[in-house]
């Protein structure tokens, strides 16, 4: 078929981990009708009353197949689930013609259903969270506002850098707060990092070896490489004319991490999966999350591009905020950019195919202006 399959109205919010929070109150507002899947009806409507939704959203047990049999042509599916449980909710999509979002990276098992869902005229938006999601945002728009200021054909370098992290609000002796589950987090640091340093292509096998310190407002972080950031080279669209010096996306820690999480290293070095699960089961047990607890994340993007004629054309975003006793900070970091992005859906402005955020400067502005009318906080700093 031609097209999209228009919005029905109708979204399907699956999962109701740490990163639910008021992006599910924001779709209530604005969807027709919202259904929270969860592992039982009850489970869900416990869900719903901690966010102040009862009544506004539909309690519903995400038990085999419920789901699938409830979806029709032009419902949305947010997926909240582990990334690798994205590909079978993204199949059933298809079947029945329903639009899917989530905020987690591409994997190939989602890739290989594009071709399929665009066919069916089905919305594939991926990436649409914090880190990926308001880091595509921040560094298209800063892309954008370089290329107005210097030209598309004038020769230049460039450093681009994105670093994002989620941290206690106040600071602990291991320096750090578990905001996602501890087996991603050590599977993340079990991944080479590859990126760009001084022109030239560098493989990081073990990402804590090349942290380096991070100043931000005058506060020291520690900051390293994370994953492969060499795709985005290309999905960034930087003009042609402008040559790479470094361009790094990783992750930001507090000032001492590295030197808190060396007996954790120690064993990343050394141990196969069932010792890094069990170990992941240790360190959720010997730092465990309680709700008085206060999180933080700070997510820095910032361009400098220099045409050897003066002084270089700079550029840097940084959003800094904290949890609060109704929402942690990651909650609201991830669930309001995605909200957002399945409103687009519903709107119709998306068409059918893959999408990660919003992928040009003019509607990753358009995004950025709208989670700021939504109270979400951030700077924007020019240089020349």
């Amino acid at each position: 078929m031609t097209g999209r399959v228009p919005a029905s109205g109708t979204v399907h919010w699956v999962g109701a981990g740490l990163s639910t929070g008021s992006g599910l109150a924001a779709l209530c507002a604005s969807a027709g009708r919202v259904l929270l899947w969860h592992r039982t009806a009850d489970r869900a409507a416990e869900a719903l009353a901690g966010l102040g939704l009862t009544g506004r959203a539909e309690p519903r047990a995400l038990t085999p197949g419920a789901l699938a049999a409830a979806l029709e042509p032009g419902d949305a599916v947010v997926s909240m689930l582990p990334a690798p449980e994205h590909a079978g909710l993204l199949a059933a999509c298809v079947r029945a013609g329903a639009h899917f979002a989530c905020s987690s990276y591409v994997s190939p098992e989602v890739a290989e259903q594009v071709p399929a869902a665009r066919a069916a005229g089905v919305v594939v938006l991926t990436e649409a969270g914090l880190d990926p999601g308001v880091d595509h945002l921040f560094a298209h728009s800063l892309i954008g506002r370089a290329r107005a200021r210097i030209g598309e054909q004038t020769p230049a370098g460039y450093r681009l850098t994105s670093y994002c992290g989620g941290v206690p609000a106040v600071p602990n002796d291991f320096r750090y707060r578990f905001s996602w589950a501890p087996l991603g987090v050590l599977n993340a640091l079990r991944s080479p990092a590859r990126y760009l340093e001084d022109g030239a292509e560098t493989t990081a096998g073990r990402p804590w070896e090349a942290t380096r310190p991070l100043v931000l407002g005058g506060e020291t972080f520690e900051a390293y490489p994370n994953r492969d950031s060499l795709p985005f080279l290309a999905r960034y669209d930087l003009p042609a004319a402008w040559t790479a010096r470094t361009f790094v996306r990783g992750t930001l820690r507090l000032d001492g991490w590295r030197k808190a999480w060396e007996p954790v290293f120690e064993e990343l070095t050394a141990a196969d999966d069932e010792r890094i699960a069990a170990l992941a089961r240790e360190l959720a047990a010997a730092h465990p999350t309680t709700k008085a607890d206060r999180d933080r994340v700070v997510l820095s993007v910032s361009l400098e591009v220099d045409t050897g004629a003066g002084r270089p054309w700079t550029g840097a975003y940084l959003l800094d905020t904290t949890g609060d006793t109704d929402e942690s900070a990651m909650a609201r970091c991830v669930s309001r950019p995605l909200a957002l992005g399945v409103r687009h859906i519903l709107d119709g402005s998306l068409p059918a195919g893959l999408h990660r955020a919003a992928e040009t400067a003019q509607r990753a502005d358009r995004w950025l202006a709208e989670l700021a009318e939504e109270g979400m906080e951030f700077m924007l700093t020019l240089g020349q």
